[in-house]
């Protein structure tokens, strides 16, 4: 397939940012926006400013015509398609996604260029796609939410699951050709749906998700009450093509950067809507409760100076935001001692010191608590405390 090579920008350069500039950056002309000086001039020297190891290699290795700035007026001008990847946290007090930071970035595209296809990466409310569409009339908006694994998000940018989209516009249908064009996957499915079924698309695929992780959490926690091989029964129940071998694993809760924050914010849009719903908030309450029962779990343990091994919610990545583990410790840092092993940070984190050097951490600790298991514990494996069954993500 012969694409032209258009003028991109992508705003935000974290993991999905990121990951869409450097495979758009092949084939196209991409400047990557983003606020942090030093993000941008590492990546302007070919150095990744995230933990991820395909992210490295590809920044690294592939010649890109990729070129990171800060500057709002450089990023805009001129270009064909803009696309936004910026963060849009869940703010507890008002139960909603914060989207301060997306209305902004639409406004100073409408003020600099509006002639670009603006396409929204960043998850949003369901209904925020059509509330910019008739704030700004005179840009074109369209919703193309991505599926990105913790960990994997480079491969899963270059190999889509599907790509959904909720415009079949001229400029829709060139942008999707150059999606196409930058992934080693051709024959990904392409959905064209409405805009707020769009939304929902992405918030229920997540939500599903973390109903997934709580279920078999739950199963987990029942065995350990019950002394039951909880190996056992996953593996009995999953060989049923119906529910299948994969997202089985169990761990210390949902964390990272959707699954919480996009749970939340469904809930939010059924009380919005005055829809009867059960089964949703059951997801994030069953989450809170899972790491109750295993704070108390260890402590039953009775252990006298307890290891976090990482925060990190994965192997292969540097996420702390929302990890589970991050409950664990508040739950035990007033009752034991807690010393956290974390080769990316110094000094303390919310009052817990941090030790870089693994050899000194192994040998200061009586039980070491990982949410997935390294090899490098084998060591020490008779007082390593996790709960990853199967030895996965």
């Amino acid at each position: 397939m012969s694409v032209s090579k258009s003028k991109i920008c992508v705003v935000g350069a974290g993991y999905v940012g990121l990951s869409i500039a450097l495979s758009l950056s092949r084939h196209n002309s991409v400047d990557l926006l983003d606020i942090d000086q030093k993000k941008i001039r590492n990546i302007n020297n070919k150095i990744s400013p995230l933990e991820e190891d395909d992210i490295k290699e590809y920044l690294s290795s592939k010649e890109l015509l990729l070129k990171g700035t800060t500057s709002p007026e450089e990023a805009y001008k001129e270009k064909e398609i803009i696309i936004l990847a910026v963060p849009t946290n869940y703010i507890e007090e008002v139960n909603y996604f914060d989207v301060s930071i997306l209305e902004k970035t639409l406004e100073k595209i409408n003020e600099i260029n509006q002639e670009a296809l603006i396409v929204i990466k960043s998850t949003i409310p369901i209904g925020f796609t059509e509330k910019a569409r008739s704030l700004y009339p005179n840009l074109e908006i369209v919703f193309c939410p991505e599926f990105l694994r913790e960990g994997k998000c480079m491969f899963d940018v270059l190999n889509p699951s599907r790509i959904i989209i909720d415009s079949e516009s001229k400029k829709t249908k060139e942008f999707l050709d150059i999606l196409i064009q930058s992934s080693e996957k051709k024959d990904m499915p392409i959905l064209h749906v409405g805009t707020k079924e769009a939304e929902s698309i992405k918030l229920f695929a997540n939500s599903y998700l973390a109903l997934r992780v709580a279920f078999f959490n739950e199963l987990d926690s029942f065995s350990l009450s019950n002394n039951l091989e909880t190996r056992d029964i996953i593996e009995g129940i999953c060989t049923d093509e119906r529910i299948g071998m994969t997202y089985n694993n169990p761990s210390f809760g949902y964390g990272g950067y959707c699954l919480p924050k996009d749970t939340k914010q469904l809930h939010s849009n059924f009380l919005e809507s005055n829809t009867p719903n059960d089964l949703i908030e059951s997801i994030i309450n069953s989450n809170q409760t899972r790491k109750e029962f295993l704070v108390d779990h260890i402590l039953n343990k009775n252990p006298k100076k307890v290891g976090i091994y990482k925060l990190a919610m994965k192997e292969g990545s540097s996420n702390h935001r929302e990890s589970a583990i991050a409950s664990i410790i508040e739950g035990l840092k007033d009752k034991v001692e807690i010393i956290i092993y974390e080769p990316s940070l110094k000094g303390e984190v919310n009052g817990v010191r941090v030790e870089s050097d693994f050899n000194k951490f192994k040998l200061s600790t009586d039980l070491i608590i990982t949410n997935r298991y390294e090899s490098c514990l084998d060591s020490v494996k008779n007082k390593v405390y996790t709960r990853d069954i199967f030895g996965n993500n």
